[in-house]
């Protein structure tokens, strides 16, 4: 059902009277019910996991749901709460966790035959033994395609993850029960990961929230690998606040990940709660129109339409919108799918020769690509990143660049049989070039197409400029309630 507060033209209502008769659907709503009483951790666990109950089935959200420890963990946060013992906004809120990244409840899948079951063993990886410890109830692990790669997959016993604006449309990959289960309100939030797009390609297809944190940021140990040089963790989750309250929890450097760099030293969520590190919100910020042709090409024209919407909510918060044609973009886009092939391939190279049935077809497919690529490839496109990196932030500098936009995809979601193929073209991703950069980069809803499908605004930063990006984002959202519009399959 769609969100009553919410206008045909995605303007933000004029008072929130509809936010607080009903459940929360952000965690900020859900930090400050459960502090004023109206509502418990229990209460708000038990609702989603009753939600669970009703709409698993349809969506195929979750690999396991771990019921008895998340209301036992909820019923603990209450005491806590009661006792004064307050350990931040996360307190008592139910997350999903991506089952690529290990639990101490197991097990750790990768939605694949092929994971041997000891890997999850090591208990909780980095990041969400953090969370736990900000008093996150962790409701399960949501499903992914297999090994964070490839596509949906009916030859094997797992469940398909759908979209719940359309059933018969995909949730985009990889992580695909987080972004379906965030956008359908069985959980307030949860962790993906991004090596070409797989937090914020979900996020626009679900019409929620998805954020690409900076390379390094948050640990990436404990997670199944795909592209090491490419791999991010980060939030999903209904607003850009809510994903900045779940990176302070997440971010900072981990002895386990040597790639790990630490964190600026304000909090993510103030920088947001302020307007940004100007404090003005978008005001004075200059934000660079990608137009790129590769780009604008691969567009449908209701992408490009919402887009130029998105791009006049800005201009009229005050940022000075300029168009920019980002250096070597082709370059940073396929580099980023050719290395992420070669090492994934030299993770599961033995596993592809022993035990090549058990692998999905496309997954299987995608990844023995990278035997094609050889030793030179691979450091040709890391010398090609590297100045390609440079370039891009030499743009920012010489044109006192504060973000870059664009749409995070050119398609809203796919069918699952009968896709155009210029939708589920890799043109049609808008994101890989940041995994290149190790940028951060965050996906917004920004409208809708003529099937009433979610779209999304990708905005990007410079390194570590977590804040900003997150910030410009609030500010489009203050202007705008496309992230609070719920699908017909909603909680």
């Amino acid at each position: 059902m769609t969100d009553p507060a919410a206008t045909s033209e995605g303007v933000a209502p004029s008072d929130s009277t509809a936010a607080a008769t009903r459940p929360p659907v952000t965690i900020a709503e859900a930090a400050a019910a459960i502090r004023d009483g109206s509502m418990t951790s229990l209460d708000l666990t038990r609702a989603c996991l009753a939600a669970a109950d009703r709409l698993d089935e349809t969506l195929g959200t979750w690999l396991a749901r771990f019921d008895e420890s998340a209301l036992t963990r909820a019923a603990r946060a209450d005491e806590e709460l009661a006792a004064g013992h307050d350990l931040g906004p996360l307190h008592g809120v139910p997350l999903g966790i991506k089952d690529i990244l290990r639990t101490d409840e197991g097990p750790t899948t990768a939605q694949s035959l092929v994971l041997d079951p000891s890997w999850g063993d090591g208990g909780d990886a980095p990041v969400v033994a953090r969370l736990r410890a900000a008093g996150a109830v962790i409701v399960g692990k949501t499903t992914t395609m297999e090994f964070a790669i490839g596509r949906p997959d009916t030859s094997k016993p797992f469940p398909v993850p759908r979209n719940p604006w359309d059933p018969e449309r995909w949730t985009g990959g990889s992580s695909s029960g987080t972004g379906n289960g965030v956008a359908s309100g069985q959980i307030l939030g949860g962790l993906g990961t991004d090596t070409a797009g797989s937090v914020r390609l979900p996020a626009a297809f679900n019409g929620i929230t998805g954020h690409k944190p900076t390379f390094g940021l948050v640990p990436k140990s404990g997670c199944v690998p795909l592209g090491l040089s490419y791999d991010h963790v980060g939030p999903m989750t209904r607003s850009a606040t809510d994903a900045a309250t779940m990176l302070d929890v997440m971010a900072g450097p981990d002895a386990s990940d040597r790639t790990t760099v630490p964190r600026p030293p304000a909090r993510f969520a103030d920088v947001v709660e302020r307007g940004g590190p100007s404090g003005r919100g978008l005001d004075g910020l200059r934000i660079g129109r990608l137009v790129n042709p590769e780009l604008l090409d691969s567009c449908a024209p209701a992408t490009t339409a919402a887009f130029d919407a998105a791009i006049g909510q800005l201009a009229d918060g005050g940022a000075d919108v300029v168009e920019v044609l980002v250096p070597h973009y082709r370059e940073l886009s396929t580099g980023a799918f050719l290395a992420l092939q070669a090492e994934a391939f030299a993770w599961h190279r033995q596993h592809l020769i022993d035990r090549w049935d058990d692998y999905g077809r496309p997954t299987r497919l995608t990844i023995a690509q990278g035997a094609l690529i050889s030793a030179g490839d691979l450091v040709q496109i890391e010398r090609v990143r590297h100045v390609a990196r440079a370039r891009v932030l030499e743009l920012l500098d010489d044109g006192g660049i504060d973000l870059l936009a664009s749409p995070t995809t050119g398609w809203a979601a796919t069918p699952f049989t009968g896709a155009r193929p210029e939708a589920i073209a890799i043109t049609a991703l808008h994101t890989p070039a940041w995994n290149s950069t190790g940028f951060p980069a965050v996906s917004v809803p920004m409208g809708v197409d003529d099937d009433g499908l979610p779209l999304g605004l990708q905005l990007v930063g410079r390194p570590l400029a977590d804040g900003l990006v997150l910030s410009a984002a609030d500010g489009y959202q203050g202007r705008t309630d496309w992230h609070r519009q719920l699908p017909p399959l909603h909680r």
